[in-house]
């Protein structure tokens, strides 16, 4: 399935937030690509410029396209609760997204990839489908051949914040984790404006 393969600075510069990671180049540059993009002169945005930034955000963010970012929230307004938060406890219990917080891998587009690789699998059932969506309970790992992938020991290595996300508990020893909770929209630390993106599909 297609996905964005732009350059990720200038997709960041673009929506002013470094949706993709730390980026060197976009801590130099926090201002919008373009001959004009650092002129003090800025044209006051519409609502609808502000709703359309923040569902940008979340998409680029999670790495979905426009028609399952729709279909999501779709089912985030069918569910109880408050539909920007439910929302966000459906795109954080992605499969992709939770190999990237567990700390398996170092981005969510490195993550992707090892799922679609067959390199994970869900309660002891390899899964290749990114989108494949997981439940409090449910143990997240890395397949036993694909253990000794660079990537994946380098990543686990190296990620030490999974340990401030209140949702998930992971064994680096044994590669695998458990998906505890959905979080509340409070823990989660992506800065995306929700009800904006409501108000959107609201119209």
């Amino acid at each position: 399935m297609a996905r964005y393969t732009g350059p990720t600075t200038k997709k960041a510069r673009a929506l002013g937030e470094a949706i993709f990671g730390y980026d060197k180049a976009f801590e130099k540059r926090k201002y919008k690509p373009g001959q004009h993009g650092n002129s003090k002169r800025r044209k006051q945005k519409s609502d609808y410029a502000n709703q359309l930034m923040e569902k940008q955000k979340a998409k680029y963010t999670y790495g979905l396209l426009e028609r399952q970012f729709r279909n999501l929230f779709k089912k985030a307004s069918s569910k109880k609760g408050v539909t920007g938060e439910v929302l966000f406890q459906l795109l954080e219990a992605r499969l992709d997204n939770v190999v990237f917080r567990m700390g398996i891998a170092p981005t969510r587009r490195a993550a992707r990839q090892l799922v679609s690789h067959k390199h994970i699998v869900v309660n002891g059932v390899v899964t290749n489908v990114p989108s494949a969506s997981i439940r409090p309970g449910d143990i997240v790992g890395v397949r036993g051949k694909s253990q000794g992938l660079e990537v994946v020991r380098n990543a686990v290595a190296s990620k030490s914040d999974v340990r401030n996300f209140g949702w998930l508990e992971f064994n680096p020893e044994k590669m695998e984790g458990k998906f505890l909770e959905y979080p509340e929209r409070a823990a989660i630390p992506e800065k995306i404006n929700e009800q904006l993106i409501v108000e959107l599909y609201s119209k």
